[in-house]
């Protein structure tokens, strides 16, 4: 089976939109498109027509696209059934469990709820791909919006529970403020230390930062890493659960 082709498509301040095309089949899907400019403009210029929307949640920088782009092309919008009344023009609304097609490639759905009520994310098994939209970024988690940290934590062992190779395509460019409030809380990790290291160099020559390797994040990530007993000590919880750990290092972040 051929993998996805995969493109970032940057938008608006640091969004990033992605195309992920079946070769076989010549189907195409873009994740969250936050503005319909840029993703008519990179269709165009590979001369794809554009088949499906895959939404991961409501807000308005990863469905502000929507409407153009249905007008556009006649495109199908999928998003997450426990949200379907703000996702804008969705057709089918899917939740944990579900496989949304694209060509000969399945995506698995999971319901990721945290930063949004009904957040999912898609999973392709077989390109070793998941769009997780503001759930996991790199070195960093999406704000709890409309959720609290016991929802949040369970949502993301969800995702840490997939094999390290899974790229990890999130929504936006925000690994390298991600890099400096984690090294505030874990300052000694060696695995932390190399991906800042690397992140800096990327970011040097104008280069993107995601997708990263969720292997990298559950090692590096301090959001993946609350039922780690060195980052509960680095915050004054030591013997305290992973709930509490994570949501005292999500307080610090939005203060940050």
């Amino acid at each position: 089976m051929t993998r996805l082709v995969i493109e970032a498509v940057p938008a608006l301040k640091d969004n990033y939109v992605w195309l992920a095309r079946e070769p076989g089949a010549g189907v195409t899907a873009v994740v969250d498109p936050a503005e319909p400019g840029p993703v008519v403009a990179a269709l165009e210029r590979h001369g794809w027509r554009l088949d499906v929307i895959l939404n991961t949640h409501h807000h308005g920088d990863h469905v502000g696209g929507n409407r153009a782009l249905k007008e556009k092309y006649g495109c199908k919008i999928v998003g997450p059934a426990a949200d379907r009344e703000r996702i804008p023009l969705i057709d089918q609304a899917v939740a944990e469990g579900e496989r949304v097609a694209l060509g000969d490639q399945q995506a698995e759905v999971f319901d990721i709820p945290g930063h949004t009520r009904g957040h999912i994310a898609y999973w392709f098994a077989a390109s070793e791909a998941l769009f997780c939209g503001d759930t996991i970024f790199s070195l960093g988690c999406g704000r709890l919006f409309e959720g609290d940290p016991k929802t949040m934590w369970h949502s993301i062992g969800k995702l840490r529970r997939l094999p390290d190779a899974t790229r990890v395509f999130c929504a936006h460019e925000y690994t390298q403020s991600n890099a400096r409030f984690a090294l505030t809380v874990d300052p000694d990790n060696p695995a932390l230390r190399a991906r800042v290291a690397e992140v800096d160099r990327l970011r040097a020559a104008g280069q993107s930062t995601v997708p990263s390797l969720l292997g990298v994040e559950k090692a590096a990530n301090p959001f993946l890493r609350a039922d780690d007993p060195v980052l509960a000590r680095n915050v004054g919880l030591a013997g305290a659960d992973a709930v509490a750990v994570f949501g005292e290092v999500r307080g610090r972040k939005d203060r940050f």
